[in-house]
């Protein structure tokens, strides 16, 4: 693509962004570096609908690393909620605690120094380099696939996963100067997310529609087929049923409630106390089904077991 060209997709792009951007916490000046990584965890295969009240009163809770990481590591998976895939929390735990011992308290600045944190990869240092520190990095997430894929290559869809060519791409679309690097991945980022969606893009709105090669290809049908993730009779929601007990209960939860419930204990009238282990068991979980998920929540240090029971790790 010529650098005039490439110019031309900055300004409107960007321009576009300055319009109709989403007004989010984690967005305002006043956002500590600490508050975009966080956002940046949780927001990883979560929408903003459901990340942004957790987020919020993780802020309030644990302004700071430091603060997080004096609790327990337990405190961080009952505080996740119903967010998915907890183990999240438990890495951002760590993240804190290594970020309160080595440095000082504070969210180190560099993509190398943020790789180095427990958790933290390629994509989450080089968003919190750019979007906390102001640093030129190339941040790619699905968003930001997609929209490079129909806008320059004419493909419908990104790659299944993340290709040596979709990276030297997107390097090759960062502009030259940092702000403005800094602006186009939060704005083509966002031109994804509300106007290049995945299934129902919404042409019209494109401020560059008239450069996409998508379009200008007829809007050609994905190479492959999507696939949504299963969720009901998995094992993933059998585990997310019996995380939601151990975030309830105040204490550590009898193995037995959790892998047999007795009909008396469990009964939907029980009360609120009582209600998440009503619903673990009115999922009808074969006994080995409900075995392995607590053994792979034991495994991932999501739980523990003590000699009274199953609970949220100390």
């Amino acid at each position: 693509m010529e650098p005039k060209h490439t110019r031309t997709l900055h300004a409107r792009i960007i321009s576009w962004f300055s319009e109709h951007a989403r007004d989010l916490p984690w967005r305002h000046s006043d956002c500590s570096p600490w508050g975009v990584l966080v956002s940046e965890v949780m927001l990883q295969q979560t929408p903003v609908v459901r990340v942004l009240p957790v987020w919020q009163e993780w802020m309030q809770r644990w302004p700071e690393p430091a603060s997080l990481a004096a609790e327990p590591s337990g405190e961080a998976v009952r505080a996740w909620g119903r967010l998915g895939y907890p183990r999240r929390a438990l890495r951002l735990h760590a993240a804190a605690g290594e970020i309160a011992a080595s440095h000082g308290g504070k969210v180190p600045d560099t993509h190398a120094a943020l790789l180095e944190l427990p958790g933290v990869g390629d994509y989450t240092a080089a968003a919190v380099a750019s979007f906390a520190f102001g640093r030129r990095e190339t941040v790619v997430d699905t968003n930001i696939r997609r929209v490079h894929a129909r806008l320059v290559a004419g493909d419908a869809l990104p790659a299944q996963s993340l290709t040596a060519a979709e990276k030297k791409r997107a390097v090759s679309l960062l502009p030259r100067d940092d702000a403005e690097s800094v602006a186009w991945n939060a704005s083509v980022m966002e031109l994804g997310a509300l106007v290049c969606t995945a299934r129902s893009p919404r042409c019209g709105e494109c401020p560059v529609l008239d450069d996409c090669a998508w379009v200008r290809a007829g809007r050609p049908e994905p190479h492959y087929v999507p696939k949504g993730q299963a969720w009901h009779g998995t094992d993933r929601q059998v585990r997310g049923a019996m995380m939601a007990v151990l975030r309830q209960a105040d204490g550590p939860v009898l193995r037995e409630l959790l892998l047999t419930g007795p009909v008396d204990l469990v009964a939907p009238e029980a009360g609120a106390e009582l209600a998440p282990l009503a619903a673990l068991h009115a999922l009808s979980a074969p006994q080995e089904q409900l075995e392995r998920a607590l053994q792979g929540l034991l495994r991932d240090g999501l739980a523990e077991a003590t000699d009274s029971g199953v609970r949220l790790p100390a």
